[in-house]
């Protein structure tokens, strides 16, 4: 089955978790210049593809305590959608060694250039500084903290694949 309840309770269980993360750090998670834990979870669907959904709604849910209106409700959200339907993509090559590694990219990039738009549209922040600064945020949380998470996550993946893949 494509979408079974295991499935929709990891995905919404790693949504709340990431809008938990991202108000609970509200005063890095917002802004020009921001380093979002949460955006450490971003790596999770490279093995759980399910959880993309999860980080869609968990965004949303975080971005609505942002100040930055629909445009970062609605347009931010997707971009982390768009970033965890890719990391979900290079999951099918995790053979691949080089995969592992690009597994944060997605939302590294996606985010620095995309939430640097929103912002520099809804906020008057100067784009490609905005852009340096979320980049450098990006890469702390989603290597810094993301990779390691994930190597874990891959190393005990049998026993937790098995149980909330079915």
């Amino acid at each position: 089955m494509f979408f079974s309840t295991k499935k929709i309770a990891v995905a919404g269980l790693v949504g709340a978790l990431y809008a938990a993360l991202t108000v609970a750090f509200a005063p890095f998670s917002y802004g020009p210049v921001q380093v979002r834990i949460a955006e450490s979870l971003c790596v999770l669907p490279f093995i759980w593809p399910q959880t993309a959904w999860g980080l869609y709604l968990g965004c949303m849910a975080a971005n609505i305590f942002g100040g930055y209106g629909p445009i970062d409700i609605f347009f931010g959200s997707f971009l982390t959608l768009i970033a965890a339907l890719l990391t979900s993509r290079l999951g099918r090559w995790q053979r691949v060694r080089l995969a592992f590694w690009l597994a944060p990219l997605p939302a590294v990039l996606f985010n620095a250039f995309g939430v640097a738009l929103i912002l520099h549209l809804a906020a008057d922040f100067p784009y490609i500084a905005t852009v340096l600064w979320i980049g450098l945020g990006q890469i702390l949380s989603c290597y810094a903290l993301g990779l390691p998470l994930l190597a874990l996550l891959m190393r005990r993946r049998p026993a937790l694949t098995d149980r909330w893949q079915q």
